[in-house]
């Protein structure tokens, strides 16, 4: 084998030395210095989220063909990345809280397997190499989620977990061994031209075990029942990870796997399955937040609908699309982690996460109030936040195809925006007109829960201003190998 090939994996190789320095760090060191490995794993992994902006090159396959990196590609990794700091950042005080202190190394070795995993699922273009990078996104999460030992909750939300993502790889397995058994092959590729013209029974259900294998990682409706007891009982700071990296991931990962291997039957099966899981995430995802009243179940039905929003890239099949979607992950990114920060911020320091406790938050708190104004303002879609432009693109993709029932899915999910205000704007009530009786008192936020709430809001604002970023991700979509596969 030539070992040069490796040079190919210039991330996975920079992710590798990141998580060796940081278990180095944590298992040698001398005890006294062990409070600075948040920071040191903060540091080391904006460094690497830096470089990643330099990696960047042609199409470069490797391995025979099962690993790929391209412009986009390098694209996409560097948005997780982006994310993965702001949740390390976020996650400072609470990695050296007394309840964290002793396992506090293992957070941070867990989650950069994890980001591993998603780098090969995003990279992935053989079905062996994409279930390795799956299980290795998947299976430490199992561990992070329980990271409360002395918590009932994250027993059970880790136990649910770890349940549904057996079953989900096992019917995505199922779906795998029909496909082999119709190509002949695990290759993306040959598979995409072995079932061009083909239509059997087989395909589509092959097709729909697939789709609700990665569904489960979306947390599309209706592989989304562990999303909100998971939420909440996991520790806040892998809830922040769990609904932004590994959902931004997934929905790449979804995106290359619908064009580069069942393209070529996207009118004849998966387009119309797409189209029912949509519609279904959005609305069930809208009508379930309107109950909660903890703000981590609040965020994981919120999460479950922007899933559907985020779908809205994969069936408009073009560079558009492609380019939305993308675009769509940076600014849900920098939107949900500037609620999880103020949810973070109250928690660690009061321990309440009830909507209830958050009324008249505005006069006790108003920095934490505005920031999380401005995080629902952008998951609602209300210009001139980043979250309005996100949807407009994703909506201007969809609509490139010209269907009548495109026009109708995008009017189906536009009314459930006006829904999603609804709710968004419940919070912003409790904190700015309610008042309760028991209200959260002010405290000030630790440094790093600060900035990380300072870039978070910062990602907000400028997102929705500054044209540049969407125009170069369309820019880059437009020129992606990938577009070969798409409708012209």
């Amino acid at each position: 084998m030539d070992y040069s090939q490796f040079l190919a994996m210039k991330q996975e190789i920079g992710l590798l030395t990141v998580f060796l320095l940081v278990f180095l760090y944590d298992t040698f060191m001398p005890k006294r210095t062990q409070g600075s490995l948040p920071a040191f794993a903060t540091v080391l992994t904006l460094a690497l989220t830096v470089c990643g902006f330099f990696c960047t090159s042609g199409n470069v396959t490797a391995f025979a063909g099962m690993y790929e990196t391209s412009t986009v590609i390098t694209a996409i990794k560097n948005i997780l990345n982006i994310g993965v700091v702001i949740v390390l950042i976020q996650s400072i005080k609470w990695a050296n809280s007394e309840f964290t202190i002793m396992r506090r190394g293992e957070f941070y070795e867990l989650l950069l397997v994890t980001l591993f995993g998603m780098y090969l699922m995003i990279s992935a273009r053989h079905f062996l190499l994409f279930v390795i990078g799956l299980e290795a996104a998947s299976l430490p999460l199992a561990a992070m989620v329980a990271f409360d030992k002395k918590h009932y909750e994250s027993h059970e939300a880790a136990v649910k977990y770890i349940l549904t993502a057996v079953f989900s790889s096992a019917i995505f397995l199922l779906g795998l061994s029909y496909v082999y058994g119709l190509t002949g092959s695990l290759y993306f590729e040959n598979i995409y031209f072995a079932i061009t013209g083909k239509e059997s029974i087989m395909l589509v259900v092959a097709l729909a075990f697939v789709i609700a294998g990665i569904g489960f990682k979306l947390s599309l409706v209706p592989f989304h029942l562990w999303t909100a007891d998971v939420y909440q009982g996991a520790p806040t700071s892998v809830t922040s990870y769990l609904s932004v990296i590994s959902k931004g991931a997934a929905a790449f990962a979804f995106l290359v796997i619908m064009a580069q291997v069942f393209g070529t039957v996207y009118s004849l099966a998966w387009e119309w399955m797409l189209y029912a899981l949509i519609i279904l995430t959005i609305t069930i995802g809208n009508l379930f937040a309107l109950r909660q009243r903890n703000m981590k179940r609040f965020l994981a039905f919120s999460s479950i609908s922007q899933a559907g929003y985020i779908m809205l890239g994969v069936i408009a099949f073009n560079s558009t699309g492609m380019a939305s979607l993308m675009y769509y992950i940076l600014v849900y990114i920098f939107s949900n982690l500037a609620a999880f920060g103020v949810i973070q911020a109250i928690e660690n320091a009061t321990g309440r996460v009830s909507m209830d406790d958050y009324n008249g938050l505005y006069k006790t708190n108003p920095r934490l109030a505005f920031a999380m104004m401005l995080a629902m303002f952008s998951l609602a879609g209300i210009p001139p936040f980043a979250g309005f432009f996100s949807k407009f693109f994703i909506f201007t993709g969809a609509l490139q195809q010209g269907t009548v029932a495109i026009y109708v899915l995008v009017l189906i999910a536009l009314i459930n925006t006006i829904v999603s205000l609804y709710y968004y704007l419940l919070v912003v009530k409790e904190m700015f007109i309610n008042q309760g009786p028991c209200p959260v008192e002010h405290f000030r936020s630790s440094c790093s829960e600060r900035l990380g709430l300072w870039i978070t809001v910062g990602g907000v604002v400028l997102l929705g201003i500054v044209s540049c970023c969407y125009n170069y991700l369309l820019d880059i979509a437009s020129n992606s190998p990938m577009n070969m596969y798409f409708i012209q």
